[in-house]
């Protein structure tokens, strides 16, 4: 394996107006929404430690306060817990404090992913960093963002996360233009687009959101003009790499997921990943899916 540099820090972009769940996120965080009984933004951390990455940046923004307060200490709270006996609420209480060290910076205004990725970079510095997005959940037990890193060891550079997706979905995500390696699971990245319309797509291998990146991502970001939305785009600043040699931060390198993705970006696919997980809990599932089964069929 090459000697490229560990990578030990997430960045975990948070600052997004969450306007797809109005009126729920007008206080309230869309990170912060539950999934069952824990919200998003915990499963994304929870990821990032299980690949071994212990130092955490939250970029946030306003009124995004309360992510801080869930991985903070409950003092009062945990005092009453313990004052009940009821040490399964204080340990699931106390677990999001201990999870890692988390470290928070502001987007103080919403110009996109690559802004937000740019808002690390006093945090990051020169080292490689993990980007992992709160709107897609990714099984624990698909443990992609260890190969991803195990990839950034192997060549250096960037490793995007791709999955598969229909073609009519391309225009939702950016996508890439790959080419195979001698890696079943591992391609390099010539080219991204930003959602492009299908007919104009290179591939329907969909951009996912886990990123590990070369830090010479600052300095393209520095210099990215805004794009698609009007917004400074991450997929922009990885495709100016994509052409770079591994002296300038290149190349890029694309993971291909076949695994179990959830995602949370829209209120159908949030409800779908509810389901999912209530369906996957050993202490729900049996009296959750009789009901659930019982409620289609009375449609």
């Amino acid at each position: 394996m090459a000697d490229f540099d560990l990578v030990t820090k997430a960045v975990v972009p948070a600052a997004g107006l969450g306007t797809r769940f109005l009126p729920a996120t007008k206080a309230t965080p869309k990170e912060m929404l539950p999934i069952v009984d824990k919200p998003a933004i915990q499963y994304v951390v929870e990821e990032a430690v299980s690949a071994g990455l212990l130092d955490v940046l939250m970029v946030t923004g306003k009124n995004k306060r309360s992510i801080e307060d869930h991985f903070d200490r409950a003092i009062e709270l945990e005092e009453v817990l313990e004052a009940k006996g009821d040490d399964e609420r204080l340990s699931q209480v106390r677990e999001p404090a201990d999870l890692a060290t988390l470290h928070y910076v502001r987007q103080g205004e919403p110009r996109g992913l690559g802004h937000a990725v740019l808002c690390a970079k006093q945090h990051v510095g020169d080292n490689p960093f993990a980007c992992l997005l709160g709107d897609d959940l990714i099984d624990y037990r698909d443990e992609l963002l260890k190969r991803m890193i195990e990839v950034r060891q192997a060549h250096g550079g960037s490793v995007i996360a791709l999955m598969e997706v229909p073609k009519e979905q391309v225009s939702l995500y950016g996508c890439a233009a790959i080419e195979p390696t001698d890696e079943d699971d591992v391609v390099r990245v010539t080219d991204l687009v930003e959602k492009p319309p299908a007919e104009e797509a290179p591939s329907n291998w969909a951009i996912i959101g886990r990123y590990v990146i070369d830090p010479a991502v600052f300095e393209v970001l520095e210099n990215t003009p805004p794009g698609r939305g009007n917004e400074i785009q991450l997929t922009d600043a990885l495709r100016t790499l994509a052409a770079r040699g591994g002296d300038e931060g290149g190349p890029v390198h694309g993971v291909l997921f076949r695994g179990r993705r959830y995602d949370t970006g829209n209120k159908l696919d949030y409800l779908r990943t509810v389901v999912q997980f209530a369906a996957d809990r050993p202490d729900l599932a049996p009296e959750f899916l009789p009901w659930l089964k019982e409620f289609l069929a009375n449609r």
